[in-house]
Parts: structure tokens; sequence; C-alpha cells
């Protein structure tokens, strides 16, 4: 089945992802990989998944689970599964985002010719990520000196070049983060707090750096 269409993505794919000064201009990366994002988008909506927007790019869930997401580096398109270490993969075809991933797993194109040629096994890896969702898998995550928070999580995988900018600060300014962002009891305040930090993250600073420069 076929999915509909959302509007903001139409948005997100004409203007970018509206979270840096590059909005809407023509140094906006998204806009470098404009054709490549809309082949992308036609493969994935070509199974049975709701489109949305979360953390500023476009996040196609079932039943309201994230099952994967497409987003823009400056080098490619990515596709993004968030639970992709679950699936099966003889090919080596999905990668890490880094050496501290364990759940998230992407596909990099840098030509739509790319991702027609890999259209079925595309639609192979939803329809398997879709249905480890409906038996209910999970990923048993190793032990880390701070916990990650699901939240945390989600953003790495759709956000990859906060997830880079977060595993190059220090430890100790990682662990200032972590504790600051795990600390509400609710979900949402702990996104907004994740929000709130990209700048500073992307820049090097830490939590208590930034503080102490107001």
């Amino acid at each position: 089945m076929k999915s509909q269409p959302n509007p903001s993505v139409d948005q997100y794919i004409a203007d970018g992802c509206g979270r840096c000064k590059y909005y809407a201009t023509p140094a906006c990366k998204v806009r470098n990989w404009q054709d490549e994002l809309n082949t992308l988008r036609a493969v994935v909506l070509s199974c049975d998944i709701q489109e949305e927007i979360k953390w500023g790019v476009p996040v196609y869930t079932h039943k309201g689970k994230n099952i994967v997401n497409v987003s823009a580096l400056k080098d490619a398109c990515v596709l993004g599964f968030f639970k992709g270490a679950l699936l099966q993969d003889p090919d080596t075809v999905l990668q890490q985002q880094g050496k501290n991933s364990q759940s998230a797993r992407i596909i990099k194109f840098t030509d739509a010719s790319q991702i027609i040629a890999q259209a079925s096994q595309i639609q192979a890896f939803i329809q398997e990520a879709i249905a480890n969702e409906e038996a209910g898998k999970k990923i048993v995550l190793n032990s880390a000196p701070e916990t990650i928070s699901e939240e945390l999580q989600h953003t790495f995988a759709a956000d990859l070049e906060y997830r880079q900018a977060f595993y190059a600060l220090t430890p100790g300014r990682q662990r200032g983060y972590h504790i600051y962002f795990s600390q509400p009891k609710q979900s949402q305040t702990r996104i907004n707090r994740i929000e709130k930090c990209r700048a500073q993250i992307l820049l090097g600073i830490g939590l208590h750096d930034q503080y102490s420069n107001k």
C-alpha cells in the first residue's frame, strides 16, 4: 500500500530543516540533495507507513513507532533505521553511525540512481523493520557509563550532525549533558532540553561552559 505524502515534508525538501541560519537559502545542505530526497521519499512511501516531521526531518512511523528517517548531510542523502541493528543484512549494506551506535543503522546515497537500484532492498528493510516492531523486538543495549535516554537515541538516529558533534565532546561534557537530558520525568521536557542544547553542542560547548558565559 502506498502511503500519503505529508505537506510538511514537501517544505523540508524545498527549504530545509529550519535549525540553522541557512534555512531556505541556497547554502542549505538539504537543497543539495533534493532529487535524491524525493527519490528516496517515493521508495519509502511505497510501503505501508506514516510520513511525519520529527526533529526537523522526515520520520516514517508504523502505529506510532519510529521506523526510519530521511535526512541530508553535506556529503550525502541518508536513510536511517532507528532499530537497524535488528535487520538481517548479509550484504553489509547498513552502516553504523559511529563506534558508539548500538541501535541505529544508515545507508548513504550520493545519486538518485543508487536509490533506484536499491529500491527493492530498501523496501525489504522497511518491511522487516515494521515486522520487528509488530513482534515487539527490542535491542539489548550494552551498559554505558551514562544512560542514554530514548529521546536522545531517537534524536541521534534522525540527526547525524548532532550525534557526531555530541561524541566529539570530551567525556566530561558528554556526561554533563546526559545528566541534564535525563533529569525530567516528562518525555517532552527531555526532548525540549535536547533541542535547546543542539546549537551549543554543534559548537563544541559544554553545558556549564554555556552557562558560565551568560
